[in-house]
């Protein structure tokens, strides 16, 4: 373990408190340039723990497969070499000209069919009759593993979310991103309020940044977050009426190569530039998973104010806002509950049996377990402890059906606790 690293886990243990999404003193947003002097451990001290964005420089994907193939001498998108390698691909593409129920629509399209697209709304000066298509939320590593498109970075390498979706094989966080210029995402903050990471391959972005809780200023008199956070609309006291409280947003410009760090928790806005290719990910670690149980609760109570008239006459009220919440989050408590399970199993195992190279070259988890040492796994042991033990004297938790889990949340918090006390002996 070399001084740097030492250096980041003997933090881990020092009082952090819950790492909550704060904002960015003056404004400023820090650029990194140094590939070989910037340590995980800075990473984490000064931008993962206080929840604060930054930029990485080009320096950091340009050995990238991506970089060097996808993109033609002139910084534009290589069209010619992305159909050879995924003409056949079906996308999910959305249109970023109409607004459906506060997002955009979204239609599956053959990427030949994309990429011809893209080639005539170039040709025709940015403009179609289609209206502006955004190819978007491609799982393009999933389905094409055996091509060289990036690394993700070390520090982005403590992945929960895709540590867990991994080993359950439903789904990942790993997305890629292609579309013209002028396209753009609406405002929102990510999935759970993960982190994020988002590269360009090529082309430029436009970022404006809402630190944790300026969303409060700028909800309608309905509570209801705006679409489009440059739109005039929100000037209007009568519709916006605490909009003037508000900071102004946080602006990036995301050059090619770049990489935007978004902290958890930070709702965000989008616009391509130009013709833009990015490579994103979600994710969550020990830094940020009290957030996301948070972000759980409050959704819960969100359901359940919903349908709180219903809780008296129906039986298993309590399951069914459990089945909503999923709906519209994509997970409910008992798949929390298992999310950190193998979270928590995963580190205890490497705690409690080592680390071989044979199963770390294997396992992506365990390889960045190996990579950020064995008192990174403590942290995030320690982290998950705290979580877990929250979710178990959760009241909404314990009316569930909990005999189908397996350890018992009981069981789990005391193995993960024994385990923490073994490795600090």
């Amino acid at each position: 373990m070399d001084r740097a690293t030492f250096a980041c886990s003997t933090a881990f243990f020092r009082d952090f408190g819950n790492s909550s999404p704060g904002a960015l003193p003056g404004g400023h947003v820090d650029f990194i340039d140094k590939v070989d002097s910037f340590t995980y451990s800075d990473f984490f001290r000064d931008y993962l723990i206080p929840n604060h964005p930054c930029i990485f420089s080009a320096k950091f994907t340009e050995d990238w497969g991506s970089r060097k193939n996808w993109v033609t001498w002139d910084g534009k998108p290589n069209f010619e070499h992305l159909l050879q390698k995924f003409g056949e691909a079906v996308v999910p593409v959305a249109n970023c000209d109409v607004k459906e129920y506060n997002s955009n629509p979204k239609e599956q399209l053959p990427f030949k069919e994309y990429v011809q697209y893209w080639q005539e709304y170039i040709r025709n000066g940015h403009r179609s009759p289609r209206g502006c298509l955004y190819l978007k939320d491609w799982h393009l590593s999933r389905a094409f593993p055996e091509q060289d498109v990036y690394t993700t970075p070390v520090y982005f390498s403590s992945d929960w979310l895709n540590e867990y979706w991994d080993a359950v094989a439903v789904d990942d966080f790993r997305f890629v991103y292609m579309g013209p210029k002028g396209s753009w995402t609406p405002f929102h903050a990510d999935v759970f309020r993960s982190y994020s990471w988002s590269a360009n391959v090529c082309g430029r972005k436009k970022w404006l940044l809402y630190p944790a809780g300026q969303e409060e200023f700028l909800k309608d008199r309905h509570g209801n977050l705006p679409f489009d956070v440059t739109a005039p609309d929100l000037r209007d006291k009568r519709i916006y009426p605490r909009y003037s409280q508000s900071q102004p947003p946080l602006e990036i410009l995301q050059e090619a190569g770049e990489i935007v760090f978004i902290p958890s928790g930070w709702h965000h806005q989008v616009h391509n530039l130009e013709d833009t290719i990015s490579i994103n990910h979600n994710w969550v670690n020990g830094c940020n998973v009290a957030v996301m149980w948070s972000f759980l609760q409050d959704e819960l109570a969100a359901v359940q104010r919903e349908i709180s008239q219903w809780k008296d006459p129906m039986d298993d009220w309590h399951l069914q806002c459990q089945l909503i919440m999923k709906s519209c989050t994509g997970i409910d408590y008992k798949e929390f509950y298992n999310f950190l399970r193998v979270i928590a199993e995963n580190r205890i195992s490497v705690l409690e049996k080592g680390l071989d190279e044979e199963s770390s070259s294997q396992n992506d988890s365990k390889a960045a377990i190996s990579t950020l040492g064995m008192l990174h796994a403590v942290f995030d042991l320690k982290r998950t402890a705290k979580v877990l033990s929250s979710l178990s004297a959760n009241e909404d938790f314990r009316q569930l059906d909990l005999t189908s889990l397996s350890p018992s949340p009981e069981a789990l918090l005391q193995h993960l606790e024994s385990a923490i006390d073994t490795a600090l002996l």
